[in-house]
């Protein structure tokens, strides 16, 4: 099962007011766990970045200058996240500007039906309590101390692990299986190299034991090695 998680930093909070995307990130889920394939792109939004969204992403207009369009980059996205489910913290949001984008290339939009929304998870598994990211990395003991400024990739980084903890908490023990496995390996490896060769033992059952069989089979009342066909 193929799951991304993801994030974007944009220029202001409304596309239709002229905002712009500025950074995606994902991270790659195989099976609730991460695949070690990742995704961040930064795109030239084609505008100025607003004093007050650098100082919540730290990212500037002169960083931004040289790079890509996102008519340029839009494909290598779509191919990243062709066939998994979306993990987005609060998805309204980012899912706006995703479709926004998309639509100003000429693209589908990408259906709600592929999109799993971590904040509202949280909201229902945690009613009444805060449920912003840096929240639920205190509440899981994610360690978010990295997290300056706000960053797609490294939100989608410590999202990817608040959301294995929201659906039941990350699997410790696969790791503590495949130690588990390792050790017994090697304790067997051992107990093999130090085992003593012996010389093979004749077992000859002597004449008594021999003649002793033989009576048995005697007493036996049709016995199947008789039988024919």
């Amino acid at each position: 099962m193929k799951e991304i998680v993801l994030d974007t930093e944009t220029t202001g909070m409304d596309p239709n007011n002229g905002d712009r995307i500025i950074e995606i990130g994902c991270v790659e889920l195989i099976n609730h766990l991460p695949s070690g394939n990742t995704l961040q792109i930064y795109i030239n939004p084609e505008r100025d970045i607003p004093a007050e969204a650098t100082a919540v992403h730290g990212i500037t207009n002169e960083f931004i200058a040289d790079k890509p369009v996102f008519s340029q980059v839009y494909s290598k996205f779509m191919d990243f996240i062709k066939g998994g489910k979306l993990i987005i913290h609060n998805a309204e949001f980012d899912m706006k500007f995703i479709n926004w984008e998309l639509a100003q290339v000429g693209h589908p939009a990408v259906s709600w039906s592929a999109v799993i929304d971590t904040l509202g998870m949280a909201r229902k598994k945690f009613p009444g309590s805060p449920a912003s990211l840096d929240a639920l990395c205190k509440r899981f003991s994610v360690d978010n101390t990295q997290r300056t400024y706000h960053g797609a990739l490294l939100d989608s980084e410590l999202l990817a692990e608040v959301y294995l903890e929201l659906i039941g908490g990350r699997q410790h023990g696969l790791g503590l299986a495949a130690e588990s496995a390792k050790a017994k390996a090697q304790q067997s490896a051992a107990l093999k190299n130090d085992r003593k060769y012996r010389e093979p033992r004749e077992h000859k059952a002597s004449e008594e034991e021999l003649a002793a069989h033989k009576a048995f089979l005697e007493e036996l009342k049709e016995p199947i090695w008789n039988k024919t066909g």
